[in-house]
C-alpha cells in the first residue's frame, strides 16, 4: 500500500472516499508516491484522446466544465485537506494538458513534447506563475497555475510549429 495512505487516513479518506477528492486527485492517480502531477498528466491522455474527438464547441464546453468543476473540488479537497494545493491534487494538472494539445496534430511526438513542456513548465513556474496562484489562492489559484504552465507549452509549441 502507498505510504502516503498509510501516514495521512485523512488523506484517504478525501482522495477514495469523496466524489469531489477521487475527481481532484485524479481517480487516485495523484496518491503516486512519485511524482504526483505527472502521473496525474499521465490518467489525463486517454481523456484528451476522447476530448479531440469532439467537435469544436463540445470540446471547449467540456473543458470550461472541467475548469469550473476544477475550481469547486479543487477549493474542498484542499480546504478538507487543511493544505493550499497538496501535491496529490492533480485535476489542475488533467485539465491543463487537455489544453496543452487542443491546438497540436495528433501524433505521439507533438503529444509527448506536450507532456514534456506542461510538466517542465509546471514544475519550474517561471513569472509569472506562481504569483498568479498566490494572488488568486484557493481553487481558482490551484487551476490557474496549470493553466499558465500549459500556456507557456501551447506558446513553444505554437513557434515550434511554425519553424518546421
Amino acid at each position: 500500500m502507498n505510504r502516503l495512505l498509510e501516514s495521512d487516513p485523512a488523506l484517504r479518506e478525501v482522495a477514495l472516499r469523496t466524489l469531489p477528492g477521487f475527481l481532484a486527485f485524479g481517480f487516485g492517480s495523484g496518491l503516486a508516491r512519485f511524482a504526483p502531477g505527472t502521473m496525474g498528466t499521465l490518467a489525463a491522455i486517454p481523456f484528451a484522446l476522447l476530448l479531440i474527438t469532439l467537435p469544436p464547441a463540445g470540446f471547449w464546453l467540456v473543458l470550461t466544465g472541467a475548469f469550473l468543476l476544477g475550481v469547486k473540488i479543487c477549493d474542498s479537497s484542499s480546504k478538507r485537506l487543511g493544505q493550499h494545493d497538496p501535491g496529490g491534487i492533480v485535476w489542475d494538472e488533467m485539465v491543463a494538458y487537455w489544453l496543452t494539445v487542443a491546438f497540436i496534430p495528433l501524433t505521439w511526438q507533438w503529444w509527448l513534447l506536450a507532456f514534456v513542456l506542461f510538466r517542465f513548465f509546471d514544475i519550474v513556474k517561471p513569472w509569472p506563475i506562481r504569483r498568479v496562484e498566490k494572488m488568486f489562492g484557493g481553487g481558482l489559484g490551484i487551476m490557474l497555475d496549470d493553466i499558465f504552465a500549459a500556456g507557456y507549452a501551447m506558446g513553444l509549441m505554437f513557434l515550434l510549429q511554425r519553424l518546421l
